[in-house]
């Protein structure tokens, strides 16, 4: 066999040792360093090299986290330690109950014991074991004594690194931690699903758990699982840490994700302001928790305290209220939407999911009311999680009543009966009436009128509503053409309600093209993607005359998106309507086009708090012209993050994190050097 040559053994070395950093530093620290396209051409080079040299292959090696051959099952593991469960406090009284315990066998005072507390991720609990700091194999919890060995499959989660890092790798360590799939990663799973008629899981704990338990690791490899550790089973040679969290950082030294949130906290007092922290939290973490596990953090009281039969007395689990409930499928109404997109909307018999009470969930469009195989009268299981509508996730078919009804979609729309259209490839149907549905008139001018498009002060919801059941506004530029005197006359508007309208729709008139170009309502043209099409063509003319493939070139601009703005540009009515608008004297300053400077181009920024000097929608649009990503929360992307007075939680996680803090002096002197091209972005 050919024997490579030593330059060709170094190139391998290196070429393993760079995928793996990138690995490391994009799905544990979150900090990316490697582009796409470099990480994929060294990858494919590495294939190269160990397809001519197969003797160079190695477990460890990157490419092998992808494309073993399906396995015929998994086999049984005997977990060396056992993975036990821990007991459950179910309110802030069972938290001091638990902290009194942990005192009176202790014989010390409560208040002085600091505790390890982070979320309690809601997944699948795995074990990994690593010898000489390659993973050998890894394990799913089982009945906690015995798992399934599903090594294959937890090879292709980026965040599981097949070698640890640092020059000198413990002998053994079995590392336990949780797989998790985000509300993003859930979300775009069941997009792909519904496309294909496949099946859709019902949460994200059952799309991870579901996930790791496939036959052929490929399927695996292709799912958004990311791992999590928190704990450290066996770790030989001991390194001698003296607490939990000083195990977890070295846990994190070594490579592995552990949480962001981890703290530690002194007695009950501090292990109830932490649970009530990370409630509040709870819906903008992007992943689901199901509570808070709280460890006692001293290694040498732990062992003091030792175990019960089935769970350790110096750990505990306090659980958030359940995010899944059942419930009666009373009714489904269909509502049109800005669109035109009709969505079934379940009426339910209230039910309280996680602490909020939930009477209405979507049911997306009618084929999910196929998957589901859901009728009026059913018991339903709905869940809520996140910043999302509540969702009907199940169907109870053995409590059906018999008087249950089958769901029927309209053919015709409910508001302007105009026929209902299902395009070929689309699962949204839609109303074919447009604007002369009052359903999308009502939803286009409310979305026209709004603070992030063109923030006309005082023309709220209720008022729209007036305004399109009277007949007094079809289109956009109708609300320029309004009259303070005819306003008055309406219902709870005065004289000076009505001048302050008029006077903010005056206001209205100077805006920004991407402002203009986001108010408009394409279909997927959001902020950011509207911003990119101003600066990209500088004027709405050119936008206006732009082909498809002109429009493909746009930075994040791709066929589907591109296709709805030539067709909406291409349509004579909203020509008309942009003709209009313009003619009542809505003017912006024109882009400027070219290779002008980006010097925040990949850096992603966040606002908080009050600024004085412009608002926070004015600052943002600054820091978009320069190539930034606004974003609304702090993470290890962040750049910097700008800190006006009432900053609060945001401020204190970017202090936390050590990501940069400017005032707004500050900002707005590095905004005039930037813009001015005096200084660059450091």
């Amino acid at each position: 066999m050919n024997q490579p040559e030593k330059k060709i053994l170094d190139e391998v070395a290196t070429l393993r040792a760079e995928l793996d950093d990138a690995n490391y530093r994009y799905y544990v620290l979150d900090e990316p360093r490697m582009t796409d396209a470099d990480y994929d051409r060294r990858l494919r080079r590495l294939q190269e090299i160990e397809a001519e040299y197969p003797d160079l292959v190695t477990p460890d090696s990157p490419t092998q986290r992808v494309g073993a051959p399906p396995d015929a099952g998994f086999p049984e593991v005997q977990h060396a330690v056992p993975m036990l469960s821990l007991d459950n406090a179910l309110n802030e009284d069972e938290i001091t109950a638990f902290v009194k315990r942990v005192a009176d066998r202790l014989e010390i005072d409560g208040e002085t014991i600091a505790f390890c507390c982070e979320p309690k991720l809601d997944g699948a609990a795995v074990s990994l074991v690593y010898e000489q700091g390659v993973l050998v194999s890894g394990a799913t919890r089982g009945d906690g004594r015995t798992g399934e060995g599903i090594t294959s499959n937890l090879r292709t989660l980026r965040s599981v690194p097949l070698k640890l890092r640092g020059k000198a790798p413990p002998d053994l360590l079995e590392v336990r931690g949780e797989v998790i799939m985000s509300h993003e990663g859930f979300e775009a799973l069941n997009a792909r699903a519904r496309e294909g008629d496949a099946k859709v899981f019902a949460n994200p704990r059952n799309a991870a758990a579901g996930s790791l338990r496939q036959l052929d690791p490929r399927i695996t490899a292709s799912r958004p699982l990311e791992f999590s550790a928190y704990q450290a089973a066996r770790f030989e040679p001991d390194p001698g840490d003296a607490t939990h969290s000083q195990l977890m950082a070295r846990l994190a030294d070594l490579g592995l994700r552990t949480s962001a949130a981890l703290e530690v906290v002194t007695g009950s007092q501090g292990l109830i302001d932490y649970c009530r922290r990370l409630g509040e939290r709870r819906d903008r973490l992007g992943y689901d928790i199901d509570g808070v596990v709280i460890k006692v953090d001293d290694l040498r009281l732990q062992r003091e305290l030792g175990f019960v039969a089935r769970a350790p007395r110096w750990a505990i689990a306090f659980k958030f209220p359940a995010q899944e409930e059942t419930t009666t499928l009373n009714d489904v109404e269909f509502q049109v939407g800005r669109t035109g997109a009709i969505t079934p909307v379940a009426r339910l018999e209230p039910v309280t999911v996680a602490g909020v009470t939930v009477s209405n969930a979507s049911l997306h469009n009618a084929d999910e009311i196929a998957r589901l195989g859901v009728m009026i009268g059913d018991t339903v299981t709905i869940r809520r999680a996140g910043d999302v509508i509540p969702q009907v996730v199940r169907v109870d078919a053995s409590k059906r009543p018999s008087d249950a009804r089958e769901i029927v979609f309209p053919e015709r729309c409910p508001v302007c009966e105009s026929e209902v259209e299902r395009l070929e490839g689309e699962v949204v149907a839609r109303c074919s009436g447009g604007l002369y549905c009052a359903a999308q008139r009502k939803e286009a001018l409310k979305y026209f009128a709004s603070r992030r498009a063109m923030d006309i002060d005082g023309l709220g919801e209720k008022l729209i509503d007036q305004l399109v059941e009277l007949d007094w506004v079809k289109t956009p530029a109708d609300l320029f053409r309004l009259k303070a005197e005819d306003l008055a006359t309406l219902p709870r508007m005065a004289q000076k309600s009505s001048d302050n309208l008029v006077a903010a729709l005056e206001k209205a008139k100077q805006t920004t093209l991407p402002r203009f170009i986001f108010a408009l309502g394409i279909r997927e043209v959001g902020e950011a993607t509207a911003a990119n099409l101003a600066r990209h063509f500088g004027t709405l003319d050119a936008l206006m005359e732009a082909e498809v493939a002109d429009l493909e070139a746009v930075e994040d601009v791709g066929p589907v998106v591109a296709s709805h703005v030539y067709t909406f540009f291409r349509q004579p009515h909203n020509r008309e309507t942009i003709e209009e608008l313009r003619s009542l004297g809505l003017t912006w300053k024109e882009e400027v086009v070219g290779d002008r400077p980006q010097p925040l181009a990949g850096q992603t920024w966040v606002l908080t708090g009050t600024l004085e000097s412009m608002t926070r929608d004015e600052g943002k649009e600054r820091l978009q012209a320069l190539g930034a990503k606004v974003a609304g929360s702090v993470s290890k992307k962040t750049a910097a993050v700008v800190a006006g007075p009432g900053a609060g939680s945001k401020l204190a996680k970017a202090e936390q994190m050590g990501v940069s803090v400017l005032d707004e002096q500050g900002f707005l002197e590095r905004l005039e050097a930037w813009e001015s091209g005096k200084e660059a972005a450091q």
